[in-house]
C-alpha cells in the first residue's frame, strides 16, 4: 500500500479535520489509503466512508469494521451517504488530482514519460478516453479544452496540428501523440508545456471540474455545524474553485451578504493562508511541489 501513493501534507490534512473519536468522516479519494489509515488511527467508536472509482485503489482497502469503501466517483457522495443512512458527517477530506501510482503505470496514459495507450481514465469502465477526445472532438471543442483546461497560449496551432494529423491516421498511443504535437512544444518549457497538455486532456476525460463543483456544493448540507472540509489541490483551476467555495459557499465565488453587509457564507476559513509543503517534503515527493491545502469549517 505504501508504494501505491505517497500522501501529501498528511499530518496537516489530518490535523485540519479536527477528528473526534466518535465522529463520522469521509475520505473521497482513498487511493493508497494513506489518509484513511491516519483517520482510522484517531477513531474509536467513529466511522469512515471512503470513495475511489479506480479499480486499482480497491486492492488497497484494509479490513476494518469502522471503514466502508465505495468504489464510485465522489460525485455520488450524497447518494451513498443517504444509502448508508448518514445525514451529516463531521469531516470530509479530498486529495484531488492523480495518484502517483497512476502516473507510474504506462498503460493508464497519464504521463508523457512512458509510451502506452492514450487513455487517462480514472474510471477504467468509462467510455470516454483521451484517444476518443483527440480523434473525434470537433476543432472548436478542442480549442476550449486546451485554452481553458491547459491554459496554453498556442492552443490554435496545437489543435490544427492534431486535427491535421488525425485526418491521416488515428492517434492511439502516448508516443504517437507526442510526435504529432512536437512542433508545438517550446523547447525551453518542454516538460511544463506537455504537463499542461496532458492536464487538459485528463480534466476533460474525467470531467474533473464538473465533478469537483458538484462535490463542493454538496458539502454544504452534508457537513454538520462545526464540521471540517479539507481539500488538497494541485493546479490553479481546481484551487480557484476550492478557494471560491470556501470563501463564499459558491464555486463562482459570488459572496452573498445580509442587509448589514455581513457575509452569508456557510463556511469559515480555518487557514486564511494556504498551507504548502516544505522543501523537505518536496524532496521526498516531487508531486507535492504544486500542492495547496485549504481548510474550512461549517458555521455553527
Amino acid at each position: 500500500m505504501n508504494e501505491y501513493h505517497i500522501p501529501v501534507l498528511l499530518e496537516e490534512s489530518i490535523e485540519g479535520l479536527n477528528i473526534q473519536p466518535n465522529g463520522v468522516y469521509v475520505d473521497v479519494t482513498y487511493g493508497g489509503g494513506g489518509h484513511s489509515a491516519k483517520i482510522l488511527e484517531k477513531l474509536e467508536g467513529g466511522r469512515l466512508i471512503a470513495f475511489d472509482q479506480d479499480i486499482d485503489a480497491a486492492e488497497n482497502v484494509v479490513v476494518d469494521d469502522r471503514l466502508t469503501f465505495v468504489r464510485h466517483n465522489f460525485k455520488y457522495l450524497r447518494n451513498f451517504l443517504r444509502y448508508y443512512q448518514i445525514d451529516q458527517v463531521d469531516g470530509i477530506l479530498a486529495d484531488l488530482g492523480v495518484s502517483s501510482h497512476d502516473f507510474d503505470v504506462p498503460d493508464r496514459g497519464f504521463s508523457f514519460r512512458f509510451d502506452g495507450n492514450l487513455d487517462m481514465r480514472m474510471n477504467q469502465s468509462s467510455d470516454l478516453d483521451a484517444a476518443k477526445v483527440v480523434n473525434t472532438y470537433p476543432e472548436m471543442q478542442l480549442w476550449k479544452i486546451f485554452r481553458e483546461y491547459g491554459e496554453l497560449k498556442n492552443w490554435r496551432h496545437l489543435v490544427s496540428t492534431i486535427t491535421g494529423a488525425r485526418a491521416e491516421a488515428q492517434i492511439t498511443s502516448t508516443n504517437q501523440f507526442l510526435k504529432v504535437i512536437s512542433s508545438c512544444v517550446p523547447e525551453k518549457i518542454e516538460k511544463k508545456y506537455l504537463a499542461m497538455v496532458f492536464q487538459a486532456l485528463r480534466i476533460e476525460v474525467n470531467n474533473e471540474m464538473g465533478v469537483l463543483s458538484d462535490f463542493l456544493e454538496s458539502t454544504t448540507d452534508l457537513l454538520k455545524p462545526g464540521g471540517r472540509l479539507v481539500v488538497l489541490s494541485y493546479h490553479s483551476l481546481e484551487d480557484r474553485l476550492v478557494k471560491n467555495f470556501m470563501r463564499s459557499g459558491r464555486v463562482d465565488g459570488a459572496l452573498e451578504q445580509d442587509f448589514f453587509g455581513n457575509s452569508n457564507s456557510p463556511f469559515e476559513l480555518v487557514n486564511r493562508k494556504i498551507i504548502i509543503p516544505d522543501e523537505k517534503e518536496i524532496a521526498k515527493n516531487p508531486r507535492a511541489r504544486s500542492a495547496k491545502l485549504r481548510i474550512a469549517e461549517k458555521r455553527k
